[in-house]
């Protein structure tokens, strides 16, 4: 059989969507200026479905931060990677200002969060170490644990019960294969917004002998006191032993970086296949990061504005009788009764009739029978936006009800009416 021939039978659990929806349900073109309004097929829409929770990606000092690093340095330098010939001493400036901010010995940049993660799984873990995991937890973890050829054990999403009695197994395992034992969870969950129960987590450490990284994408920058992450939020950031933020959210950047001890993150800097046999990240988001660090350090007033949209937008939907969940960060969640095709017809409606762009999730992702309409306030939305979508929201769900959108969405075609 040629190995190309499996593609027409299937292009996949999310390909074989493409013919219905490339183009607007999915690889959507959202134009103009990163903002709460940009532009999607010609019109202004209200967006709800960027990470820029800081409202950074345009803000003045940032933009002038990587202009200047670009005119100076290009998007070439530094040639290479970091081990070989990619290593800049603001490189260095930037690790120890994040491991600085985080509390810990040292830190080390990733070019990209995503592989960073699993690299970082891959690289701590050997055939005898035994992983206890969150059965929530991102794609980037899920796809490090296919990598490890050892044994792991889940437990249902913040489960502390069940987590104790995984650790349970892992420790006679570890004892068996004279391994170690690695938990992994996140800080803010990026579907759901709920918090990972790291405070109870680390109470286990008292009985079971394991290691915690967490992954906080969606909480560096957003949770804790000075925006240090969940593990700040939860008082926890000395007894968390990896940390891994990521810059694409509230950064607004690309890449990552992990903090923990300095023997750990050393033993990561020269083991990271993902990092050694990959280019440098480019000098203008190097300085642009440093200014995005700065700013998020120097100016709390950027996320006391993201909260305050946060609260106003979620204190609404919950008065207006809407099932958010049990998010406590900005990642809101709103779920619906529905199916696939039901969830179409309320995003075209959102889009074209209400002009509001939000992300849609229905199943696998979540069960059968719910859609998911994901929001993400940011610093620069406005109470205006909150009042006219929470406003928007009962009309469509009103149409719901009444059945509106039960009608069959066919294989090449946009909802045009």
């Amino acid at each position: 059989m040629d190995i190309f021939d499996k593609i027409d039978k299937s292009m996949g659990p999310l390909g074989q969507y493409a013919e219905i929806g490339h183009g607007y349900y999915t690889f959507p073109k959202l134009e103009g200026e990163i903002s709460n309004y940009m532009t999607f097929r010609g019109k202004k829409r209200l967006v709800w479905s960027l990470n820029n929770y800081l409202g950074l990606a345009n803000h003045p000092e940032v933009r002038k931060a990587d202009a200047d690093a670009a005119a100076e340095w290009g998007l070439a330098y530094p040639m290479g990677a970091r081990m070989m010939s990619g290593q800049t001493r603001f490189h260095e400036q930037l690790e120890r200002e994040l491991a600085d901010f985080e509390k810990k010995e040292d830190a080390y940049l990733l070019n990209y969060g995503y592989q960073g993660m699993i690299s970082i799984i891959d690289t701590l873990l050997d055939r005898k170490d035994v992983v206890v995991y969150d059965s929530e937890s991102h794609a980037c973890i899920i796809d490090g644990l296919r990598l490890h050829i050892g044994k792991r054990f889940v437990y249902p999403h913040n489960d502390i019960i069940s987590c104790e009695k995984q650790l349970q197994r892992a420790t006679k395992l570890a004892e068996e294969t004279g391994g170690g034992i690695l938990l992994i969870t996140e800080g803010v969950f990026g579907m759901s917004g709920d918090l990972g129960k790291l405070d109870e987590i680390v109470k286990l450490k008292q009985n079971y002998n394991f290691r915690i990284l967490i992954d906080d994408a969606h909480g560096f920058g957003t949770m804790g006191a000075t925006g240090a992450g969940t593990s700040e939020e939860l008082g926890v950031m000395n007894e968390v032993d990896l940390y891994f933020g990521a810059f694409a959210k509230a950064m607004a950047g690309i890449g990552g970086f992990v903090a923990g001890s300095e023997k750990v993150i050393n033993y990561l800097r020269y083991n990271l296949r993902s990092q050694i046999f990959a280019k440098s990240l480019p000098m203008p988001m190097v300085f642009g990061l440093l200014k995005r660090l700065e700013l998020l350090r120097t100016q709390p007033e950027l996320k006391n504005k993201l909260w305050t949209i946060v609260n106003a937008l979620q204190k609404g939907l919950k008065d207006a009788g809407f099932n958010i969940g049990n998010t406590q960060s900005p990642v809101t969640p709103v779920f619906l009764s529905g199916g696939p095709s039901e969830a179409a017809f309320i995003t075209f409606d959102l889009r074209e009739k209400y002009n509001i762009f939000c992300s849609i999730v229905t199943y696998p992702v979540v069960p059968k029978g719910v859609i998911m309409l994901r929001l993400i306030p940011t610093a620069v939305h406005t109470l205006e936006d909150v009042e006219y979508t929470i406003q928007t929201y009962k009309e469509i769900n009103k149409n719901l009800q009444q059945g509106l959108y039960n009608r069959e969405l066919k294989p090449g075609m946009v909802p045009l009416g």
